[in-house]
Formats: C-alpha cells, structure tokens, sequence
C-alpha cells in the first residue's frame, strides 16, 4: 500500500503529471509552467503550506496539498486541503482519508483551528467520504474573484 510522505522539490515532475489528470478529469484550466513555479514556491516556502505525495513501485499514484491562512470568523489559523488526488487506479483503498488525516495531524502541529475543503457538487462519492470523517457543509457557495494585474 502506498504511503504519503512529504513532497520535494524534487517531486515536481511527478507532482505536475498528478496535478494535470486531477484537472482533465475535473475540466479544470491547466497551465504546466505556472503550476511548475507555483509548485516550487510551495515546496520552498513552509509559510504557505504543505504538499505530500504517494508513490508505489516508484509511481506517483497521489499527492495533497494544503494552503495555510488566517480567519477571524475560524478563530485564528486555518487551513485549506487545496488539492486532494488519488488515480483511479488506486481509489476506494483508503489513500484519500489518510491524506486527510496527514492533513489533520500537520493542522494540529501549526496551530491551525479550521481545516476547510471544496468538492465539486456532483462528486457525491467524495462528498460522503468528507462527511463521514467530519467535515460540514456551511450551505453556502465559495466565490472567487481574481485580483491579479496583468
């Protein structure tokens, strides 16, 4: 059975195959290089987050990555599961509520109060896997604006 452990900069390669079939299958917008730098900067910079991979006969078959933040409303640190993906190939063995759960431990480690998440609404599968570890549904919709400059 695979297990997690912390990324490397190192892992970028595999990290970056794992991140584009996470986006295809959920159609989400890919672009290689900035995934790449923004990989890079996580990897090198604790202050925004952490990053783990699984590997199995030195494949990378999952990975996880968590933003850290701050909130009032949450009550001080809180935290962000980015990114969870586990290959079809190895899905509905567990691998994802032990990513969970890394997540959960490195949380209680930095402090953080609120671990957050964001599933597709048509992702019932992965949306009973949260609830039955205790996540909650706040009823309400999680908006995005982009403030970037170009």
């Amino acid at each position: 059975m695979p297990e997690f452990r912390p990324a490397l900069p190192s892992d970028i390669d595999a990290l970056t195959v794992l991140v584009e079939a996470f986006h295809v299958e959920d159609g989400y917008p890919f672009d290689e290089a900035e995934i790449r730098i923004n990989l890079a900067r996580l990897l090198g910079d604790p202050f925004l987050g952490r990053a783990w991979i699984a590997e199995e006969d030195g494949k990378a078959v999952a990975y996880l990555i968590l933003g850290l933040g701050f909130s009032l409303e949450f009550r001080g640190r809180d935290a962000f599961v980015d990114e969870i993906y586990v290959s079809p190939s190895h899905r509905g063995r567990g691998l994802g509520t032990r990513a969970l759960a890394l997540a959960e431990e490195a949380c209680h480690e930095l402090g953080v109060r609120a671990l957050h998440l964001e599933v597709e609404r048509e992702n019932v599968e992965a949306q009973a896997l949260y609830r039955r570890i205790g996540y909650k549904d706040h009823d309400r919709y999680l908006l995005t604006k982009w403030v970037e400059r170009t």
